[in-house]
Parts: structure tokens; C-alpha cells; sequence
């Protein structure tokens, strides 16, 4: 089957959503506390512009990052998991079509 085109359930779809949303939270997290860690240390202009490349790369990362469209979640889910920003766990529910999918990245 195409993971591409898997149908995703009523019940999947919120499962899947709470999940991205608990990755993307843990992820703004830790920009957040990295943002000011680097802010704290500001002394000279350079170090200014500094933080604004680096909220930059991060925000380009998020963006390319967390994509949720169904045809590409069992990637999204399978890159979160090898990162640490999912487990398996959080994905309880969805049915075995997904997982699958999603264990197969993961071993990669």
C-alpha cells in the first residue's frame, strides 16, 4: 500500500494531531530556552545578530519540519521519533497501516 494514501480515521486524526502538537510544543521549547540562554549572553552587536540567525535557521527548520498533511505524517512521525521529539507511545491508537510505515522509517 501507499503511505501516501492511507485513510486516517476520525480518532487517528485527532491521535496524530495531539502528537504533532506535542512534538512541535517540545520543539518550541527547546528554541525558546536556547533563545534565551543566548540572549542572556548579549554584550556586543555581534552576538545580537547572532540570535537572529539562529531563530532564523530554527524557524526555517520548524517550517520544513512539521508538515501535516496525511500523505506525509508517517514521515513527519518517523523523523520526530528518531529525534526524540515522539515516541511510539504517543502514537497509540493510530492502526497498524501507520505504524508500520512509521517503524520501518524509524529502523532506518
Amino acid at each position: 500500500m501507499d503511505i501516501r494514501h492511507l485513510n486516517w480515521s476520525k480518532t487517528e486524526k485527532a491521535i496524530a494531531q495531539k502528537a504533532f502538537n506535542l512534538a512541535l510544543d517540545r520543539e518550541f521549547e527547546k528554541v525558546i530556552q536556547e533563545a534565551k540562554r543566548r540572549a542572556a549572553n548579549i554584550a556586543e552587536p555581534d552576538d545580537l545578530w547572532s540570535l537572529e540567525r539562529y531563530l532564523t535557521r530554527s524557524r526555517n527548520e520548524i517550517d520544513r519540519k512539521y508538515d501535516y498533511r496525511y500523505s506525509v505524517l508517517p514521515f513527519v512521525f518517523g523523523s520526530l521519533i528518531r529525534e526524540g521529539r515522539l515516541s511510539l507511545e504517543d502514537l497509540r491508537g493510530l492502526g497498524e497501516d501507520k505504524l508500520d510505515p512509521i517503524r520501518r522509517l524509524i529502523s532506518l
